[in-house]
């Protein structure tokens, strides 16, 4: 069947990254996580101490930045690689995490991401999850998703997470790092968070992971014949 793009935007810890992970492996298709380029150029600004409030600074710092996904073929997943550097462990960390969002707010940063984005979607036959995939990186995407639930069940899911990398994390850090990521990403100037008008919303609060993606793969398929006929 023709191969079509799956953008799968919305808030943080709501299963994006993983749901597209899987959407990918199941579709043979190519997973690009955004968020993880975000996160790699965050890493790289502070090991550097990159002022990202300077744009000389910035931009200078971008020239020497270099992303690439890899296969790793023990995980089974692509990863991370800044300047030929495996940085998939590096930029799950929790000082990455908390500065992600303003990095990731700088026009300079977005037009660079964005624009590495779009090269890779060219074939299509992609899947690519983050917050503007739907509505500024691919907007005449075939199946736009936008992911959303609970802020305690998301809470709860990313202490889960973080905890088994750090016992000294509280649930009170994890929340107030999520609250503050959702309102930096919301409501900043260039490419804020918003749902595209025409994707369709997957609230998973309740959704088993087999349940959502039954559901997910009903979408493309029907997004899949739509665009074939």
């Amino acid at each position: 069947m023709k191969k079509i793009i799956i953008t799968i935007d919305g808030y943080s810890s709501c299963g994006k990254s993983t749901l597209a992970k899987q959407l990918a492996k199941k579709l043979d298709y190519v997973y690009i996580d955004s968020g993880a380029m975000y996160r790699a150029i965050t890493l790289y600004f502070l090991q550097n101490r990159v002022d990202w409030t300077s744009q000389p600074a910035v931009v200078a710092a971008l020239s020497d930045i270099h992303l690439e996904f890899e296969y790793n073929p023990l995980s089974g997943a692509s990863e991370m690689h800044l300047n030929e550097e495996n940085v998939e462990h590096l930029i799950r960390e929790m000082l990455v995490a908390e500065k992600v969002s303003e990095v990731a707010a700088v026009k300079e940063v977005r037009e660079f991401a964005v624009a590495q984005q779009k090269k890779m979607g060219a074939r299509k036959g992609i899947v690519m999850d983050g917050r503007d995939i739907g509505t500024v990186v691919f907007p005449h995407a075939e199946l736009k998703i936008f992911m959303t639930a609970d802020i305690s069940i998301r809470v709860e899911r990313r202490f889960k997470e973080l905890y088994e990398k750090n016992k000294n994390i509280t649930i009170d850090e994890v929340k107030q790092n999520l609250e503050l990521r959702d309102y930096i990403d919301a409501n900043r100037e260039i490419s804020p968070l918003r749902k595209a008008e025409d994707a369709i919303i997957l609230d998973n609060s309740q959704l088993s992971r087999e349940d959502q993606m039954d559901l997910v793969m009903q979408w493309v398929e029907d997004a899949t014949l739509a665009h074939t006929s």
